[in-house]
């Protein structure tokens, strides 16, 4: 019996099953912290100059401090079994089970580019995501150019153009600051595009570090409407309360909120945090496909297809950045210290960024309207809350 224990082949064995417990144990405890969600604007009422909740409501919210400890244990116990032999263990046994994915990581984003584009060119009435809505059929017609454009190295400019362009056109129709929720995934995709057809191999190996950072920067500003606008997710758990996991709804709405904006800042951060937090965010979106249906899938393809990419990175060091290979070579003390230090400089830059922004847009023409009121949506079965506000009185 003791030789079978001491078999290779057992050993083996029992060194698989503690990686992926401990892979089990790590991602169970960071989804388990994150409830489903959805992009609110294309679900529920809204109106985008309406004064955002004051930035001191939020920092003196419980729930907000009580989500950021949350999370930042988790990262700190991640960066912690990093660089054991448990971490290494991890993160091999993820190389081995998306080395297929990342070996056609190419095809794969533009496979899903194209099928994004085509889903909304046959959705029709719509610039890039559900809530930009539009009457023209020309809008449509060139989402699938675009999609027509991927197949070549030559033609993928077109289509970085092409959606830099829908996202200029939609500025007719609708405020800049709405569309700032979309920008950095737009620029995200666009850069990709221009990166992957280069012919300059120091360009196009950064293709997918481009794609990764403005994933997160979306993500991370997305996430900012929960503290400023609490109110907006209201009539959404009011229809779907099983959403909050039993929890009050003033508990959820500050705490979906530090959940997504941490996950997204994981992105940015060392290999095994950013490929949990990849993980993590997957689980998210895949389990918000059944209350809220295709329309949520189809809106959030692209980022879906970049966070597939993002676990299934090795973590090379053309895809990490300067910053973290500083981090790397800290002691241990400083760079666990380092994590709570970025996680504040970028909520202070993200959320000075969003309240001055909107303050400068705005300024004194932000106005409070009764909830029943704060909508741009058209009436129909997947957006029920009441007719569309024309542009003059948002």
């Amino acid at each position: 019996m003791r030789a079978a224990l001491a078999s290779p082949g057992f050993q083996t064995l029992n060194s698989k099953r503690l990686r992926l417990t401990g892979l089990a144990t790590l991602l169970g405890s960071l989804t388990m912290s994150i409830p489903a969600q959805a992009h609110v604007k294309w679900f529920a009422p809204y109106i985008v100059d309406a004064s955002p909740q004051p930035v001191a409501a939020t920092l003196t919210n419980i729930w907000f401090w009580t989500g950021i400890g949350l999370v930042l244990a988790f990262f700190l116990a991640t960066l912690v079994v990093e660089r054991t032999r448990l971490g290494k263990g991890i993160l091999a046994g993820l190389d081995r089970i998306t080395s297929p994915l990342w070996a056609r990581s190419d095809d794969f984003m533009l496979a899903s580019t194209g099928a994004f584009f085509v889903a909304i060119f046959a959705v029709g009435g719509i610039y890039l995501t559900p809530d930009l809505k539009t009457d023209s059929e020309i809008v449509s017609w060139a989402q699938l150019l675009i999609a027509a454009c991927l197949f070549s190295r030559r033609t993928m400019p077109v289509a970085a153009a092409g959606i830099i362009s829908l996202w200029v056109v939609a500025l007719r129709e609708y405020d800049l600051f709405h569309l700032l929720d979309y920008l950095a995934l737009g620029v995200a995709v666009a850069g990709y595009l221009l990166l992957a057809s280069s012919d300059n191999p120091r360009w196009r190996e950064r293709r997918f570090l481009v794609l990764r950072w403005g994933i997160a920067i979306a993500l991370m500003w997305s996430s900012l409407e929960k503290f400023a606008y609490p109110s907006w997710f209201h009539p959404l758990v009011e229809e779907k309360p099983f959403l909050t996991f039993g929890m009050p709804r003033d508990v959820f709405i500050p705490m979906a909120g530090v959940a997504e904006f941490t996950m997204g800042f994981g992105l940015l951060w060392t290999a095994l945090v950013r490929r949990l937090s990849a993980l993590a965010l997957l689980a998210i979106f895949f389990t918000a496909v059944y209350p809220f249906g295709r329309i949520d899938l189809v809106g959030h393809a692209l980022i879906m297809a970049t966070l597939f990419l993002v676990a299934a990175d090795p973590c090379s060091k053309v895809t990490a950045t300067a910053p973290l290979a500083f981090a790397r070579a800290l002691p241990n003390a400083f760079r666990l210290a380092s994590v709570p230090a970025g996680l504040a400089i970028a909520l202070t830059v993200l959320v000075s960024s969003y309240w001055g922004l909107h303050g400068a847009l705005y300024a004194q023409d932000s106005v409070e309207r009764p909830v029943e009121h704060m909508t741009t949506h058209s009436p129909n079965a997947e957006h029920p809350h009441g007719l569309k506000v024309p542009r003059h009185m948002h």
